[in-house]
């Protein structure tokens, strides 16, 4: 049984603010004993619950003061021994998707500190809750089976209107941008960003489209863009080639089974891979291999602030 017993008096004591308040079928599936916990600051308090997509357990979490959700998809028995480094991990992840300087990320986790698990808080908060846990159903086309933590259906769901009582409504994303920079008293976006020229490859053809992204995108979400730009489906694989003087310096590759291809070229994983790596270099993209759709990419400017 996981010892994850939670004391309100020791806890002050130890400075233990980000606060889990799960269903009881999440504390069933965590083996947890636990008290009563209070935190009085809702922005490091999330609801979770657990569900199920498939075979495939789910838990979807809700911030207390933002609405913003975080969804873990696919998740074991070895994750929920660690649910609480892997709500970190997700915030990492998610919150630089948003485009959040890393800086202020490190100082949401550091003032958050080791989550303590109890039980939900409120009616009105489980409905909340209960209201993710239908909106990720509509959301299962931006699944990433990958991956466990949900990063493009995490900040979809997070930029839906959600209730704020009384007959309001708050776009979560917008309302965690303005609590993150009250916490940190500066801006919270990363400042960099690069105008990207895209040009699909035909002959006798004209086709491009120019578009601006934060430097610190991989280049899975530079996929996404891509995907969107083009009006592709995003139903096929595709890889980039980054070459400088006509050397090819390695292979981004959407899928594992590449490396077991024979090949000099050095292969990382899109998720690995920052743009601002790749600035100066000759980027190709290549969208299904079938077809064999190729885009050059060209980097015109790179913009600060």
């Amino acid at each position: 049984m996981l010892k994850w017993v939670i004391d309100n008096k020791v806890n002050s004591l130890k400075n233990v603010y980000m606060l889990i308040q799960c269903t009881k079928k999440l504390l069933d599936e965590l083996k947890v004993t636990t008290q009563e916990q209070s935190n009085e600051n809702p922005l490091f308090s999330w609801h979770a619950n657990i569900i199920k997509l498939g075979r495939k357990k789910t838990i979807v979490m809700v911030n207390d003061q933002t609405k913003y959700v975080i969804v873990l998809y696919g998740v074991k028995a070895k994750d929920l021994k660690n649910l609480s480094g892997l709500l970190q991990q997700s915030i990492r992840e998610i919150f630089k998707a948003e485009g959040i300087k890393e800086e202020i990320i490190e100082q949401f986790i550091q003032k958050s500190g080791q989550a303590s698990i109890t039980k939900t808080k409120d009616r009105k908060s489980v409905a909340r809750m209960n209201r993710a846990c239908e909106d990720f159903y509509f959301m299962t086309d931006l699944i990433d089976e990958k991956s466990i933590v949900q990063v493009g259906v995490s900040m979809k769901i997070s930029s839906l209107l959600a209730g704020a009582g009384k007959g309001t409504y708050i776009n979560p994303n917008e309302e965690l941008y303005k609590s993150l920079e009250e916490m940190a008293g500066q801006p919270v976006f990363h400042s960099e960003a690069a105008q990207l020229k895209v040009t699909l490859l035909l002959e006798n053809h004209a086709v491009w489209r120019r578009i601006t992204v934060p430097t610190n995108y991989n280049f899975k979400q530079l996929h996404k863009n891509l995907q969107i730009a083009f009006n592709w489906q995003n139903s096929h694989l595709y890889e980039f080639k980054v070459t400088s003087k006509n050397q090819h310096l390695v292979k981004i590759v959407s899928f594992k089974d590449a490396y077991h291809e024979e090949t000099e070229i050095p292969m990382k994983m899109d998720s690995e891979v920052e743009l601002s790596h790749c600035l100066e270099k000759s980027i190709l993209y290549t969208y299904d291999f079938g077809d064999n759709w190729q885009h050059e990419i060209e980097v015109e400017k790179v913009f600060q602030d």
